[in-house]
């Protein structure tokens, strides 16, 4: 195996791969305790991550605590100002220092930032499709990215909490996928990998044989027209389909329920989810 894993050992040596963390990897702990050490593996032989994270259903708990109700339009959760500020005090202040702790255990390296942070994310107010006002919900307009590469420089592994501010101070939720994909453009980076609870594109959604191990970029809007590519699995596509066009060099969809997904799919000729470049 790690014969096989050399030459993939050698192509991503001091290379940028930015993984986002999310789905049943996020809440299963023994999931969770393998994608750190995975992660930790891929600092000690020379890759650089960077984990950018969401925390969907801890947020969710919060709110039920405190007696918020959880709404979302078209996928997305409205966030009005009650819903922001649970969305910073738990992205930021809970999930962000549990994974550093997390990966600290593992003897990595880490350190936690959120978008308020140097300003790192700035985002402008987002609207739905049909022009819906989702609260404070943003699109990020620019990535600063020097408090990462400076923790890169430093020999960290960066975990981004996916809050961002605008120029007047305003805080927002920000989709992970998309500040994922945002920040691996801004660091053009090798790889971005979105951990999920799929395997990946199907060609039919209810059988898990049918993945479509890669993709080029230029298919997908032919893949949407035949439906294959529908549902929530579109702004994950479009995702992986920008970050490509700004210059990332290959995107994947992975199954985050399968231990040692981020392992397979970059250290191995098969991969494990479908690639888009």
């Amino acid at each position: 195996m790690l014969i096989d894993a050399l030459p993939y050992i050698q192509k991503y040596n001091n290379k940028i791969v930015v993984i986002k963390y999310g789905g049943n990897a996020m809440t299963n702990d023994e999931l969770k305790d393998a994608v750190m050490s995975d992660i930790v593996l891929l600092t000690l032989v020379g890759i650089k991550v960077v984990l950018v994270h969401g925390g969907g259903p801890e947020i969710n708990e919060m709110l039920g605590k405190l007696g918020i109700e959880s709404k979302f339009i078209n996928g997305l959760r409205y966030t009005d100002e009650a819903t922001v500020e649970v969305v910073k005090m738990v992205l930021s202040g809970k999930v962000n220092k549990e994974l550093v702790q997390l990966l600290t255990q593992h003897k990595g390296s880490a350190v936690g930032l959120c978008g308020l942070d140097g300003n790192m994310l700035i985002a402008e107010r987002k609207y739905g499709d049909n022009d819906e006002d989702l609260g404070q919900v943003g699109e990020i307009v620019k990535v600063n990215k020097k408090l990462i590469t400076d923790a890169i420089s430093n020999g960290y592994i960066p975990v981004i909490a996916t809050v961002a501010t605008d120029e007047r101070g305003n805080t927002y939720n920000v989709n992970a996928d998309t500040a994922a994909a945002r920040i691996a453009a801004e660091l053009k980076a090798e790889n971005l990998i979105l951990m999920t609870d799929i395997a990946g594109l199907l060609t039919d959604k209810d059988d898990p044989s049918t993945l479509i191990p890669s993709l080029n970029v230029s298919e997908v809007p032919f893949m949407k027209s035949r439906g294959i590519i529908s549902g929530g699995m579109i702004p994950k596509v479009e995702c992986c389909v920008e970050a490509v066009r700004r210059g990332v060099k290959k995107t994947a969809i992975i199954d985050g329920r399968v231990p040692h997904s981020i392992l397979i799919e970059i250290l191995s000729k098969e991969g494990i989810g479908t690639q888009f470049s």
